[in-house]
């Protein structure tokens, strides 16, 4: 049965939805031990080639990945079962610290705060070093990304990262095209072109119309929905490249303070699931305090919707494209273009928000080295960041 099917999708993501710790690069492991090597839903070269098509497009990578396995599994009940499984756990979580964040009070309290906001720097720059090693292996790349962090650092228009996102694309397209490619094993779309071109529709209306729904209705819901959608449609490389986008979507117009979106940010890394439930805890401080229920289940639908739409438009011709020397090339100067604009944002909010002194920098760099050198786990590196902001902020009484 169908509804039997997608209940079983449900159990198993949300059991990977508790236990799934790391970011999105160990829940591809996660997942391949679990439904690849243990329940053999798809074979190694369908997984792998899943994977590639959720790297190739803009959202949360492994949640796509997620939603595309229930999927196939159980049609688009297992989708959504599988989706509903693996981020609910993070974002109730996510949704109750957004209530308790504001109750923190006194010495201790801002100390703790203060500490999840060094978290933040040290697991960005995580990110940036180990997504230059991979995404800009040669000096053409190097340069992509170098010169979007520069750009990014002379200018605050909410549209730089679009901008940035285009440059990239019109340079990796220039630079990067005769390049071998890269070809994986065929999979076997569950989607019917009729309904990929529908999803790709919907994406796109939502794309134009929301900001002219937003101009036209007093209800700020549409402004928040509108703001977390547009930062789902544009992120490429998922996890962490997401925050440039989201703080201009929320902290720019005065929704968040900076103070508090890298509190959240923090203590996103210390819970399991997808980095994107993020969204929830943003959602719920940024409406009203009698609505924040509401605010973060529309955070947390509009910054995943526009990833799931596009992963069932682009199903059915996915193997087509992804032979097309020009696609590679755009998403090589893509990828290379992201680790600029997260490179800029380790700079500009997150050190100059978090870092006020050489003992803050020190507790940044420890935590960096404890990430990258020693493979710490990231909740390890959480209770210890905010242990340490504890301690110094004892300090300077």
């Amino acid at each position: 049965m169908r509804e039997r099917s997608a209940l079983e999708v449900f159990l198993i993501f949300l059991k990977l939805g508790v236990t799934s710790f790391g970011g999105p690069i160990a829940h591809v492991g996660f997942f391949r031990e679990e439904l690849v090597a243990r329940r053999r839903w798809v074979d190694d070269a369908a997984f792998t080639d899943l994977v590639a098509l959720c790297q190739f497009l803009p959202g949360p990578a492994s949640s796509q990945l997620g939603f595309s396995l229930g999927l196939i599994r159980a049609g688009y009940r297992g989708g959504l079962a599988a989706w509903m499984g693996f981020t609910l756990p993070s974002a109730l979580l996510m949704t109750a610290f957004a209530f308790g964040v504001g109750v923190i009070r006194g010495t201790v309290g801002d100390g703790f705060l203060h500490g999840l906001m060094l978290v933040a720097v040290a697991i960005v720059a995580q990110a940036v070093w180990g997504m230059a090693r991979t995404l800009c292996p040669d000096p053409p790349r190097v340069a992509i990304g170098a010169l979007v962090a520069a750009l990014m650092l002379w200018t605050s228009s909410p549209l730089s990262q679009i901008a940035a996102i285009l440059l990239g694309a019109i340079l990796g397209l220039c630079l990067s095209r005769k390049r071998p490619l890269v070809v994986a094993g065929a999979l076997g779309s569950p989607v019917s072109r009729a309904a990929g071109l529908g999803a790709l529709g919907v994406f796109s209306v939502l794309l134009v119309g929301l900001p002219l729904l937003r101009s036209a209705s007093s209800w700020s819901g549409v402004a928040l929905f509108d703001a977390f959608y547009r930062s789902g449609a544009l992120v490429f490389g998922g996890g962490h490249v997401v925050l440039p986008l989201l703080r201009d979507a929320v902290v720019v117009p005065g929704w968040v303070s900076d103070s508090k979106f890298l509190t959240g940010y923090g203590a996103a890394q210390a819970i399991p699931g997808p980095l994107f439930s993020f969204a929830a805890y943003l959602g719920a401080v940024a409406a009203p305090a009698s609505d924040a229920v509401i605010g973060a289940a529309i955070g947390l639908v509009a910054i995943f919707l526009p990833g799931i739409l596009l992963l069932i438009g682009t199903l059915p011709f996915w193997d087509a494209l992804r032979l097309r020397s020009g696609a590679q090339a755009i998403m090589r100067g893509i990828n290379a273009a992201v680790v600029g604009l997260l490179a800029a944002a380790l700079y500009s909010p997150v050190w100059t928000s978090a870092v006020d002194n050489a003992r803050d920098a020190s507790v940044a760099v420890v935590g960096f080295v404890l990430l990258t050198a020693l493979r710490t786990p990231p909740i390890v590196v959480v209770v210890a960041g905010a242990l340490s902001g504890i301690v110094l902020s004892q300090a300077k009484i």
